[in-house]
C-alpha cells in the first residue's frame, strides 16, 4: 500500500514568546497558531481568520515577522523549530498548538505532532468542545489547556456534555481548566463548571481568568474573590490568573 503524503497546513503565525495564561504562565514556548474556530465568543481578541500567508518570526523573540506563503509543510516547520531549539537550548518549555481552535485540523495534527514532539513537548490550547478529535490525538500531547466556555461571557450556549467528555480524555495527561469570567458571570455557571471538574478529576486545577477589555481587567477584585471562594468550596485547587502577556506587551 502506498504511503499517504504528509498534509500541508495553512497557518496564521509561528513565534517564540512567554505563555501569558494558565498553569504555565511565565514559561517560554514556541507558538504555532492555526486558523478557524467552531465558536464565536464575544470576548475573543485573537485573529484566527485564514490568510494566504503565515507570519513567521525571523528569529525567536525578535518580534520581527516575515510572511511565508501558505500552505506550509511539516519539513519547513521541523527545520525551523529544530533550529530555534538548537540555538536556544533549554529556553523553551514546549510547543503551544493554538488557534482559533487547532483541533479543527485533526488530520494535519495526527501527522505533525509525533515529529514536533521529538523537538519539544506538546501543549494544546483548546476550547474543549471537540472530544472525538482530542481522543484521536491525546497520545501525542503532553499538556492540555482546556476552556469551559461560559454562556454569560461568550454569548454561545455552553455545551456541558461535550466539555465533560473532553475533560475525561484530557485528564489522561497534564491538564487544567480555564474559565473566563466577568462581573456578571452568575454563581450558577461557576458551580456547574466546578462540579463538572470535581466529578471528572477533582485534582485538576481550575483557573479563573478575568476578562480583559481595552488592556484592563474588567471585573472588580471583590467579585473575583467571591468567585474564588465559591469555586474553592467545590474544588480547592483554584487560582485567579489574568492574561499577563497583555500587561507585558508581548505576542
Amino acid at each position: 500500500m502506498p504511503t499517504l503524503p504528509i498534509p500541508k497546513a495553512d497557518l496564521i503565525e509561528i513565534f517564540s514568546s512567554i505563555q501569558g495564561e494558565g498553569l504555565l504562565v511565565g514559561s517560554r514556548q514556541i507558538f504555532i497558531r492555526f486558523p478557524g474556530c467552531n465558536l464565536s465568543c464575544s470576548y475573543c481578541d485573537t485573529d484566527f481568520l485564514h490568510s494566504d500567508t503565515c507570519q513567521v518570526e525571523a528569529s525567536p523573540g525578535s518580534g520581527i515577522l516575515e510572511a511565508k506563503n501558505n500552505p506550509l509543510n511539516l519539513e519547513q516547520i521541523t527545520d525551523l523549530l529544530s533550529g530555534w531549539s538548537r540555538d536556544l537550548p533549554g529556553a523553551h518549555h514546549s510547543i503551544s498548538i493554538t488557534g482559533g481552535e487547532p483541533l479543527l485540523h485533526q488530520q494535519v495534527l495526527s501527522s505533525w505532532l509525533p515529529a514536533l514532539r521529538k523537538i519539544l513537548p506538546i501543549y494544546l490550547e483548546t476550547n474543549g468542545t471537540l472530544p472525538t478529535q482530542l481522543e484521536s490525538l491525546i497520545e501525542h500531547i503532553d499538556w492540555v489547556s482546556m476552556d469551559i466556555k461560559l454562556h454569560s461571557q461568550t454569548g454561545v450556549r455552553t455545551d456541558w456534555d461535550s466539555h465533560r467528555k473532553f475533560l475525561e480524555i484530557a485528564a489522561q495527561v497534564q491538564c487544567y481548566v480555564k474559565l473566563v469570567v466577568g462581573e456578571q458571570t452568575p454563581d450558577l455557571e461557576l458551580q456547574l463548571a466546578a462540579d463538572l471538574v470535581s466529578v471528572v478529576a477533582k485534582d485538576i486545577l481550575i483557573v479563573l481568568q478575568p476578562v480583559t477589555l481595552n488592556g484592563e481587567i474588567a471585573i472588580s477584585t471583590t467579585r473575583l474573590l467571591q468567585m474564588q471562594a465559591l469555586v474553592a468550596g467545590i474544588n480547592s485547587n483554584v487560582r485567579v490568573i489574568p492574561q499577563t502577556h497583555r500587561f507585558m506587551g508581548v505576542m
